[in-house]
């Protein structure tokens, strides 16, 4: 690959990843932990979503399941073959098995997540025998930016 389109590549990745932050702010703002995801596939963004778990009273109802049932939709199939995920935290083992199930091809998040994540912490869903599909991994992008929301979002709590 050459040097002006590995740059190319990596613009688009940290811009989705900006839209991810977008709406994990959206979800601080409404209560929500921050956490933001953006389905991407052919250059095209098939759903953007924040978590939502305490609007909806659903423990499923995290960005990612959110952005990944909504993508879904929009192509009428269970499988996203060939879309990417971009979310600001490290999906935990339900997010991660969904990002499995549903075939999706690279997984690029932000930060990552010690207690709660199941990729490059805890359970490492991705690494498991049993594991059927694993998706690209790309972690760290705009990690600190993500990391200051959570931050931010649980010391105000505090």
């Amino acid at each position: 690959m050459l040097l002006a389109e590995k740059a190319a590549r990596n613009e688009m990745k940290r811009s989705i990843m900006e839209l991810a932050l977008e709406e994990a702010r959206a979800a601080g703002d409404r209560g929500e932990v921050p956490v933001g995801a953006v389905v991407v596939k052919d250059g095209v963004i098939l759903a953007r979503e924040g978590n939502r778990t305490i609007e909806r009273a659903d423990p499923t109802a995290h960005a990612e399941m959110l952005a990944i049932r909504a993508a879904a939709a929009a192509l009428g199939s269970e499988r996203l073959v060939d879309a990417d995920l971009h979310v600001t935290l490290e999906p935990c083992p339900m997010c991660a098995a969904a990002i499995s199930f549903a075939r999706i091809r690279r997984l690029y998040f932000g930060c990552d997540d010690p207690k709660g994540g199941a990729v490059e912490n805890g359970v490492r869903l991705y690494s498991s025998p049993t594991c059927h599909h694993r998706p690209e991994i790309y972690s760290g992008i705009d990690a600190g930016a993500a990391r200051a929301l959570l931050r931010d979002f649980f010391r105000e709590r505090r």
